[in-house]
């Protein structure tokens, strides 16, 4: 069998070997840990980052949102038209104009459809009472039968003509007395309450028929008009006077006068018996309060039946004179 070599010479013959890898391990240590041994690996190193730049670009693209475009915003019409040409814009105006025209009709028909028309108010009718005013009036309007046309009352006063004895006084007054008068004379001897309060009512201007009672023809004999309006009856007041009342004091009188004037005497007068024949129902005096109260010495007298009476009376003047 071979003989086997010594150790001593295993180990010089490996000492070469050692003293080279210690000087390469010194010259590693040598360079710097922060830069390549070599530019191989410098390479190997880029191309090894370069992926990992890859990679984060690939995770930014997919962690950002995505970009969405902004909506078109349509602006007013009037900035289009601003934009566009003169003789554009003149061509859009009436094309709108003419497409909202029938809009507008659409809604005033739709509204004049909606609106029921007006009830036509009924014509107002008069009432009876408005009537007979206005006919009284028209006829006070004629006149008094002298020419004279106003607005007035109208009255019957009642004197006695032939002679009458009234606490040792003669009462007698006829329309030629009352004719014969230069100042206004005053109707006295009134003492009944409803004549009294006609007194009252009377105004300066009203006119009156002068009307003969108590006697053998009794009727209307002419006219007569107010010229005073009421004031005391002081005949009242005196005990000597045909109508003395003691119950009357000066300083709270009862009675009243007014003082008239005369207007005219009728050729013929009117009776009493043709007067009761007018005021028969459906004639023209059938309401006159002379009639109604035969015993009131002072009465009201319509329009209506004032125009009346004075058209007798002057048929019956010229029936006279004829």
């Amino acid at each position: 069998m071979p003989k086997r070599k010594s150790t001593h010479a295993e180990e010089s013959a490996a000492e070469p070997l050692l003293r080279r890898s210690s000087r390469n391990t010194k010259a590693a240590s040598a360079i710097p840990a922060n830069e390549d041994a070599s530019p191989a690996r410098s390479k190997a190193k880029k191309a090894t980052a370069k992926p990992d730049a890859d990679e984060g670009k690939t995770d930014k693209k997919t962690r950002a949102p995505k970009k969405t475009k902004p909506e078109k915003v349509v602006e007013p019409a009037e900035k289009e038209d601003a934009e566009l040409p003169p003789s554009k814009k003149s061509r859009t105006r009436k094309q709108a104009s003419k497409v909202e025209e029938p809009v507008e009709e659409e809604a005033s028909t739709s509204e004049n459809e909606a609106k029921p028309p007006k009830p036509k108010s009924a014509p107002k009718t008069k009432s009876k009472s408005q009537t007979r005013d206005a006919s009284s009036s028209a006829a006070a309007a004629k006149g008094d039968g002298d020419g004279q046309s106003s607005e007035r009352n109208y009255w019957l006063l009642k004197a006695e003509p032939e002679t009458r004895l009234e606490n040792g006084t003669d009462v007698r007054f006829s329309i030629d007395d009352l004719a014969a008068k230069t100042e206004p004379e005053p109707w006295d001897g009134i003492r009944a309450y409803p004549a009294r309060n006609n007194l009252r009512a009377m105004n300066k201007g009203d006119l009156a028929f002068f009307y003969h009672s108590n006697c053998k023809e009794p009727g209307i004999v002419g006219t007569m008009e107010i010229v005073e309006e009421h004031s005391p009856d002081l005949s009242a007041h005196d005990p000597k006077a045909p109508y003395y009342d003691p119950s009357s004091k000066p300083s709270d009188p009862k009675w009243s006068v007014v003082h008239v004037k005369f207007r005219s005497k009728f050729p013929v007068q009117i009776g009493l018996k043709e007067l009761r024949a007018m005021g028969t129902p459906g004639n023209p005096l059938e309401n006159m309060q002379m009639l109604k109260q035969s015993r009131l010495s002072v009465s009201k007298v319509s329009a209506v039946e004032w125009e009346y009476l004075m058209g007798v009376a002057k048929e019956k003047g010229k029936t006279a004179n004829a």
